[in-house]
C-alpha cells in the first residue's frame, strides 16, 4: 500500500513538472501535429517571402513613390532590423505566454503591415509598413522551431526540421520571382504586399483550429527594461552596419557614436539581465557549452545564407548581364542543394539520433563551397558556377536547422522559447551584419578596379563610375567602359565570397567541439537535470 501511495506520489510530480514545463507528451495526435505544421510552414513560408518578394519591385516601387537611393535601402533595412531586434523578445514571451496566441499575434502584426504597405502613398509610410511587417516577421520565424519543439521530441523533430530549412529555400528562391511577375503584370507593385496576407491568414486559422498546446502556468514577470535595453543595441548596430561605408566611413566620429551607444546600452542589458527574475536572455543558456558554440556557429551560417541571396543577384544582373528573373532562376543550384540537404539529413537524423557528423560535414563543404566561390569572376563558367552554389546550398542545409535542434536537445522547456530566439537572432545577425560589410567590400573594391583599370588606360574615371558602378545602370555607358565595370564586379563578388569563406572556418572550428549528445525522445529534460546543462 505504501509502495503504492509513493507511486502515485511521483507520478504526480512528474505530471505537475511536465505541466510546468509546457510539455504533454500525448497532448496532440499525429494527424493534429501534421495540420498544426502545416499551418507552421504556411505561416514560415510567407514570412520568407515577404523579405524577397519586393526586391526586383524595388526600382519600380522608388519611381512612383518618388524616392531616394537611401529610402531604397531603408525599405529593406527596416523590416531586417525591427525582425531581428525583436526575435529575443517573442522567443521569451513563448516562455511564459501561450505560444499558440503569441504566434497567432505575430500573424496579425504581419498581415497589418503588408496590408497597410499596400496601401502607402509615400516612401516614409512604406518603411514605417515595412518594420511593422518586420515586427511580425520576427515573430513568425523565431516561434516557428519554438511550437514545433512543444509538440514534437528532438528525436523526431529532425525530419520536421528539415522542411522547415527546404521552406526557407523555396521561399527565398521564388520570392524575387515572384515579385518580378506581379510588377511585370497589371496587378502592379502594391500586390507585392497583398499578395501573402491571404496566405497568412489561412495560416492564423489552420493553426487556431489544429494547434492544441497545454497553457503554461507559472508566474509571469516580464523584464521590460532589459527587452528596451537589447532592442536599442541591437537597433544601433544595425542602423550602424546598414550605413557604414556609404553615407559616412567606417572610421568616423558616426560609427564611434553608433558603437559607443550600442556598448553602452548592451552593457546595462547585461547588468539587468543578470539580476533580472524573468530575464529577455538567461545569460545562464551561456553555460552551457553547445548553446555557446551553436550560437558562435550560427552567425557564419547566416552570412553565407544571407550573402548568397543578396550579392549573387548583383553578380548576375551585373557581371554577367541577365535579367532579374534570369539571375533568379541562376539560384537553383543553391537552392536544389539547400532543399535536398536540409530534408535528407532530417529524415536521417530522425532514424539515428546524431546530429555532429551533418554539422562537420556540412561545415566542410560549406567552407569548400564558399572557396571555390572565391574564385569566379565575369567569365567563369556557369556549369562550374552552379556547382560551387550547389556546394554552398548543401552546406548550409545540414547546417542551419541542424544548430537549433541541438540546442533544444539539452535545454529544459522552460527555456525552449529563449533559447531558441537567441541561436535565431544570431543567426540573422550574423547575416545582416556581414551582408553589410561584405557589401561595403564589394562597393570598395569595385571602385578601385574601376579607377585603377581607367587610369592604366588614361581614362578618367568619374563619368564611369557615376553611369556604371553607382547607379548600376550600364545602358548609360559606352561599352568598352561597360565590360570594365562588369569585370569589376565580377572579380569583387569572388573577394567577399573569399572573406565568407574564411568566416564559415569558425563554424566548422565550433561544430567540431560540440559534444554529441544522441537525440532524446522525449519532450523535456529529466526533472532532475532540468538544470544541469551538459
Amino acid at each position: 500500500m505504501t509502495s503504492a501511495v509513493t507511486e502515485t506520489r511521483d507520478a504526480r510530480r512528474r505530471a505537475k513538472h511536465a505541466s510546468e514545463a509546457g510539455a504533454e507528451p500525448q497532448s496532440m495526435t499525429h494527424r493534429q501535429v501534421m495540420e498544426a505544421f502545416s499551418g507552421l510552414l504556411l505561416a514560415l513560408l510567407v514570412a520568407i517571402l515577404s523579405s524577397t518578394i519586393v526586391s526586383n519591385a524595388l526600382p519600380t516601387i522608388l519611381a512612383d513613390l518618388d524616392g531616394t537611393q537611401s529610402q531604397f535601402t531603408w525599405v529593406v533595412t527596416a523590416m531586417l532590423l525591427t525582425s531581428t531586434a525583436t526575435t529575443p523578445i517573442w522567443g521569451k514571451l513563448s516562455d511564459l505566454f501561450s505560444k499558440k496566441l503569441l504566434y497567432q499575434l505575430a500573424i496579425v502584426i504581419f498581415v497589418a503591415g503588408s496590408v497597410l504597405g499596400g496601401f502607402a502613398s509615400s516612401m516614409p509610410e512604406l518603411i514605417a509598413c515595412r518594420a511593422l511587417q518586420g515586427v511580425g516577421m520576427g515573430g513568425m520565424q523565431a516561434l516557428v522551431q519554438v511550437v514545433l519543439a512543444a509538440m514534437i521530441s528532438p528525436r523526431e523533430r529532425g525530419k520536421y526540421s528539415g522542411y522547415i530549412g527546404a521552406t526557407f529555400a523555396v521561399a527565398t528562391v521564388s520570392g524575387p520571382l515572384l515579385g518580378g511577375l506581379i510588377v511585370d503584370s497589371p496587378l502592379g507593385w502594391r500586390w507585392c504586399f497583398w499578395v501573402t496576407a491571404p496566405i497568412a491568414v489561412l495560416a492564423f486559422i489552420v493553426l487556431g483550429r489544429t494547434l492544441k498546446l497545454p497553457l503554461l502556468k507559472r508566474k509571469v514577470k516580464i523584464d521590460w527594461l532589459g527587452a528596451t535595453l537589447i532592442v536599442g543595441g541591437v537597433a544601433l548596430l544595425l542602423i550602424w552596419t546598414s550605413l557604414a561605408g556609404k553615407d559616412f566611413a567606417w572610421a568616423s566620429l558616426p560609427s564611434a557614436l553608433f558603437v559607443g551607444g550600442a556598448v553602452v546600452l548592451l552593457g546595462f542589458a547585461l547588468f539587468v539581465e543578470s539580476r533580472a527574475s524573468e530575464p529577455v536572455v538567461p545569460l545562464r543558456l551561456f553555460t552551457n557549452r553547445t548553446f555557446t558554440l551553436a550560437v558562435l556557429g550560427t552567425m557564419a551560417v547566416g552570412t553565407a545564407m544571407f550573402g548568397g541571396a543578396v550579392f549573387l543577384g548583383q553578380y548576375y544582373q551585373i557581371a554577367r548581364g541577365y535579367s532579374p528573373t534570369h539571375a533568379g532562376l541562376m539560384t537553383i543550384p543553391m537552392v536544389l542543394g539547400l532543399f535536398l540537404s536540409s530534408t535528407i539529413a532530417g529524415q536521417i537524423i530522425s532514424r539515428t539520433g546524431r546530429t555532429k557528423p551533418f554539422l562537420v560535414g556540412g561545415s566542410i563543404v560549406l567552407v569548400i563551397g564558399l572557396t571555390l566561390l572565391s574564385t569566379v569572376d565575369a567569365g567563369t563558367n556557369l556549369t562550374l558556377m552552379g556547382c560551387y552554389l550547389a556546394l554552398m546550398g548543401i552546406g548550409v542545409g545540414a547546417l542551419m536547422q541542424n544548430l537549433v535542434l541541438v540546442v533544444q536537445n539539452t535545454i529544459p522547456m522552460q527555456d525552449m522559447g529563449s533559447s531558441t530566439a537567441v541561436v535565431t537572432f544570431f543567426r540573422t545577425l550574423g547575416g545582416s551584419a556581414g551582408v553589410s560589410v561584405l557589401g561595403a567590400v564589394l562597393a570598395t573594391k569595385v571602385s578601385e578596379y574601376i579607377t585603377s583599370t581607367l587610369a592604366d588606360r588614361g581614362l578618367p574615371a568619374g563619368n564611369a563610375l557615376n553611369g556604371g558602378g553607382g547607379t548600376m545602370n550600364l545602358d548609360a555607358v559606352p561599352g568598352p567602359i561597360r565590360e570594365i565595370v562588369r569585370a569589376a564586379y565580377g572579380d569583387a563578388t569572388g573577394k567577399i565570397f573569399g572573406i565568407a569563406a574564411i568566416i564559415a572556418v569558425v563554424t566548422l572550428v565550433s561544430v567540431l567541439f560540440i559534444k554529441e549528445t544522441p537525440l532524446r525522445s522525449t519532450l523535456d529534460l529529466e526533472p532532475e537535470t532540468t538544470r544541469q546543462y551538459p
